[in-house]
C-alpha cells in the first residue's frame, strides 16, 4: 500500500453503515466536526436543534434525515442536553475520543465565553424595557425554529412503511402534550412499544 493511501486512510475515518449505503454523503474530517458543531452553535440562538439538522444533513451531508432523526431520538431519551449527547455521539462514532473532544469543544466552547459575556450584560441592563422586551421577541423566534424543524423530522414517518412509527409519535405526543400525562410514565409505556414494532418490521 502507497505511502499517500495510509495518510489518507489517518485523515478520514472508516465510514458508517449509513454513509456506505448513501455515498453521496460526507464523512467530515476532524477539523471539520469542530467547525461543523462551531458553526450551529454561533447561528443557533434559542436552539441549536433547527441548525444542527439542516447543517448536517441538507447543507453538509453528513447524516441522512433518518440517521439525524434516528440519533436525536437516541439523544432525547438519554440524560442530559440533546444536543450536548449528539455531539459526542456522533464525534465518537468517527473518530472516538478525538471525535467526540473536536464537536463538543466546537459545540460549547463560544456559548461559555459568550455567556460570562450575557451574564454580564443582563446583570448591568436587564431591567431596562428595551432589553426585556428583545428578549421576549427572541424567545418568540425560537418556538417557530423548533416546530419548522419538528415538522421537518416528521417528513420520513409519512412514508407509508413508517406508518406505525407515526402512530407511535401521534399517541405520544397526544399523551404528553395533549394530556398532559407524566412524561417519564408515557415514556416507559411507549418506548417498549415502539422497540417492540421497530423489530417485527424488521423481521
Amino acid at each position: 500500500m502507497s505511502d499517500g493511501a495510509d495518510s489518507s486512510s489517518l485523515a478520514r475515518p472508516r465510514p458508517p453503515s449509513a454513509a456506505a449505503a448513501h455515498p453521496d454523503l460526507v464523512i467530515p474530517t476532524l477539523g471539520e466536526l469542530f467547525l461543523g458543531f462551531f458553526k450551529i452553535t454561533m447561528s443557533g440562538f434559542g436552539g441549536v436543534l433547527a441548525f444542527a439538522r439542516r447543517e448536517f444533513v441538507i447543507t453538509r451531508r453528513w447524516m441522512t434525515p433518518d440517521e439525524f432523526n434516528d440519533l436525536f431520538a437516541l439523544c432525547q431519551f438519554l440524560p442530559g442536553p440533546n444536543i450536548v449527547n449528539l455531539s459526542i455521539i456522533y464525534g465518537v462514532r468517527l473518530y472516538g475520543v478525538r471525535g467526540a473532544a473536536a464537536a463538543l469543544v466546537g459545540l460549547l466552547g463560544p456559548p461559555v465565553l459568550l455567556m460570562i459575556g450575557a451574564g454580564m450584560a443582563y446583570t448591568r441592563y436587564g431591567e431596562l424595557p428595551l432589553f426585556r422586551n428583545g428578549l421576549t421577541g427572541l424567545a418568540a423566534a425560537a418556538a417557530g425554529l423548533l416546530i419548522a424543524t419538528a415538522v421537518q423530522m416528521a417528513e420520513p414517518l409519512l412514508r407509508k412503511e413508517r406508518s406505525l412509527q407515526l402512530a407511535v409519535a401521534i399517541v405520544t405526543f397526544a399523551a404528553i402534550g395533549v394530556l398532559e400525562w407524566p412524561m417519564l410514565t408515557v415514556l416507559l409505556v411507549m418506548v417498549p412499544i415502539s422497540v417492540a414494532l421497530a423489530w417485527w418490521r424488521r423481521a
